[in-house]
């Protein structure tokens, strides 16, 4: 018989143990996850985010503020109980402003906040002291260790614009064909200012930003653009680039919803990017220019819910994009927006664990379903009262609080352990039926290492076999994103693990 008192020091201990899923219970009744080594689906570019619109204030707060912050967003260093310090983005979004910061009042955007600064200055000089804050980020995201630039555009430069401002008008594009060379030279001239400011390379330029939105309310920088618009402006910059020996991808067309990919649009002139792009003699196609990356961008908004009708426009998407040999899809920018068919209000900031269960499932189903090589979120630093930041801060530009929410850490489920060059593999889930909600489970291999990542809906402990055919498990660890827990270590046997209720977990392995 066990003594009181050894009872009394062993049940918490058991408990917290089951909470952090190193303990299983009822494992004659796991849920099993088969792993296909063998059947591989894409490779991982990355996972990122991008700097606008606080990070040109936040890089000027305090130093130790925003160094806590940018370990948050970029670092691989663990804490002393294993636990991730930051959750390890692969990518960083840099945003070339188009100068409204500098125009102030007068640049028609009433927020001060979603203004821009630029390099370029009134009388066609370069000033590379500008966007300071930003260089401060991009310079901290190289320090920690991310090795992935990408400069993107949402209205080009203010001196080249039609309407003299960061915002169209009318809907109507707001840069005139005879202006996309020198657009494209501008583009040029910050990839190496840039270097030569900073030591960084901007692989990757996207110069395009929604171009289905008519952008001209005022409400940020922005610029509408029809396929045939983008077709001669990636044409203008790939000129550019080779001319000038730049050595950044072009990134195109950041489509406002994935729907714009294919041929159902209620833009016809601005739909059905696919094939208007990439079909060999299609009159916009441009699959032969040398500095494109061979990828289509496009964003989640709007189209995440219900689940089923996410799943189905993303199996149409993988199905669409495989006409075409070797052509990849980043999802380039999401955050929480409108009402989701009830499931989630964009509306109001969350730090806690529904909205990151609801990003997990967004993120699995990209993945997943429509075969993403990389995942980006908007905004990693928001100062708003909306679901639209990994970290939030307070509204003060030169000082002030920040907190980090659980979105941050389910979104470091994926990003800190699926690295570059990581491939994702088969799985399959048997033994779920008596779950009121399925995991929702995906799988990543490099070299011979693992990552599972398991989305647990259900308000109860899940035990998981983990069964990779005659692969060997070892070196089993666990980091689960709970109400309770961000990215919290654990350890596990070789082949079960628990699930913590409500949670987003990742199983890293050796498999021999």
């Amino acid at each position: 018989m066990i003594a009181t008192s050894t009872l009394k020091k062993v049940i918490p201990a058991l408990a917290l143990l089951l909470h952090y899923g190193i303990l299983v219970k009822g494992q004659q009744s796991a849920i099993s996850v088969n792993i296909d080594l063998s059947k591989t689906y894409q490779q991982i570019d990355n996972f990122g985010a991008s700097d606008a619109w606080a990070c040109q204030f936040i890089g000027k707060w305090p130093n130790e503020k925003k160094e806590k912050i940018a370990d948050l967003l970029f670092s691989t260093d663990t804490l002393t109980d294993g636990s991730p310090r930051g959750i390890a983005l692969s990518l960083w979004r840099f945003n070339i402003g188009a100068g409204s910061a500098a125009q102030a009042e007068k640049s028609g955007i009433k927020d001060e906040w979603r203004r821009a600064e630029s390099f370029l200055n009134a009388d066609g000089s370069y000033n590379w002291q500008s966007q300071a804050g930003q260089l401060w980020f991009l310079s901290a995201a190289k320090k920690r260790g991310v090795n992935q630039f990408l400069g993107f555009v949402n209205s080009p430069p203010v001196n080249l614009t039609v309407n003299g401002k960061a915002f169209a008008t009318a809907g109507k594009s707001n840069i005139a064909a005879e202006k996309y060379g020198a657009f494209a030279n501008y583009l040029s001239a910050v990839e190496i200012g840039i270097k030569k400011q900073t030591g960084i390379n901007l692989d990757y330029i996207s110069p395009v930003n929604e171009p289905q939105w008519d952008w001209s309310d005022g409400g940020q920088e922005g610029c509408p653009y029809s396929n045939s618009e983008i077709a001669g402006l990636l044409r203008a910059i790939d000129t550019s680039f080779y001319k000038n020996h730049v050595p950044s991808k072009i990134i195109m067309a950041e489509a406002g919803s994935l729907a714009y990919l294919l041929p159902a649009s209620d833009k016809p002139s601005k739909g059905n990017q696919v094939d208007d792009f990439f079909k060999p003699g299609s009159v916009n196609y441009i699959g032969d220019l040398k500095h494109l990356k061979r990828a289509l961008a496009a964003h989640s908004y709007f189209t995440t819910s219900p689940d089923s009708t996410a799943r189905k426009l993303r199996r149409s998407l993988a199905d669409q994009l495989n006409k075409y040999p070797g052509l990849s899809f980043w999802q380039s920018e999401y955050c929480i927006l409108g009402d989701n068919a009830g499931e989630i209000n964009g509306s109001k900031r969350s730090l806690g664990i529904d909205a990151a269960l609801y990003l997990a499932r967004v993120i699995h189903t990209d993945l997943s379903v429509a075969n993403a090589s990389a995942w980006q979120w908007w905004t990693a630093v928001s100062r708003y009262d909306y679901k639209d930041g990994l970290i939030y801060v307070d509204n003060n530009k030169t000082d002030g609080n920040y907190y980090d929410s659980k979105m941050l850490w389910a979104l470091g489920n994926y990003s800190r352990f699926i690295r570059p060059g990581a491939v994702r593999v088969d799985t399959q889930v048997s033994g779920d039926q008596r779950l009121q909600s399925p995991l929702l489970i995906s799988a990543f291999k490099k070299g011979n290492q693992l990552a599972v990542v398991v989305i647990n809906n259900n308000t109860e402990h899940v035990p998981l076999n983990i069964i990779a055919g005659n692969a060997k498990i070892s070196k089993v660890k666990v980091f689960t994103t709970s109400s309770a827990a961000n990215l919290q270590a654990g350890t596990a046997d070789n082949r079960t693990v628990a699930i913590t209720p409500r949670s987003v977990t990742t199983i890293t392995a050796t498999i021999n």
